[in-house]
């Protein structure tokens, strides 16, 4: 990508979207996520914040997922991509990881993503997922957010928030990597300058280009 391939348009759309802070990208995200249709706005809001603060209180942990590198994540829309079977894998995409660097350096942003801290975040990122997949922090996410479907007496059922998981995700790559941005950030500039159709991406951006399969 070249600085003529970044036009006019893409640059307008990367900079409203810098404006924004990290909790509203939250919102965006669990405003375009289904289930979450005409839900209070305050609501999502509550829920962005909550599983932003649960993620980066979250002590880091190495992951134990093989790590792979492949080709083709820009086609795919992907930067990587956990898969728990056969064994846990964290598969990252060696273009959109390329693009995202020569974009970072394009935009003056190094400040907030070191060299090299676009590959550890993603990891970082995945290993959450990983957690919330095999781990007791699925649970303890659930009563952080408080989204209750069921009281009986004593005993109380909370239901899962599509999408608090991607921003707890990551908010602990951006705390524990010490980006100054949170990575949502990134991936919705990625979205705008990979995809020059969706530069509505300002109003809207695709804001989690991690693939996850169980």
């Amino acid at each position: 990508m070249t600085a003529a391939l970044l036009d006019r348009a893409a640059r307008t759309a990367i900079s409203a979207l810098e404006a924004d802070d990290d909790v509203e990208f939250g919102v965006r995200l669990l405003a375009n996520t289904p289930t979450h249709e005409g839900r209070d706005p305050e609501l999502l809001r509550h829920w962005a914040r909550t599983a932003d603060a649960f993620g980066a209180a979250l002590p880091p942990v190495a992951s134990t997922a093989r790590i792979v590198e492949s080709d083709g994540g820009l086609a795919r829309g992907l930067l990587a991509r956990y898969t728990s079977r056969p064994a846990p894998t964290v598969e990252l995409f060696t273009d959109t990881l390329a693009l995202a660097e020569e974009l970072i350096d394009l935009l003056g942003w190094r400040h907030w993503y070191p060299a090299g801290s676009v590959r550890a975040a993603a990891i970082a990122h995945e290993a959450v997922h990983e957690r919330l997949h095999h781990g007791p922090a699925k649970k303890s996410l659930k009563r952080a957010l408080d989204h209750v479907v069921l009281r009986a007496g004593r005993h109380t059922l909370y239901g899962h928030v599509a999408g608090a998981d991607e921003i707890a995700a990551h908010a602990h790559a951006r705390t524990v990597c010490g980006l100054g941005r949170s990575p949502l950030l990134l991936t919705a500039a990625l979205a705008t300058a990979a995809e020059p159709r969706h530069r509505s991406a300002a109003r809207s951006p695709h804001p989690h280009p991690h693939g996850r399969e169980k």
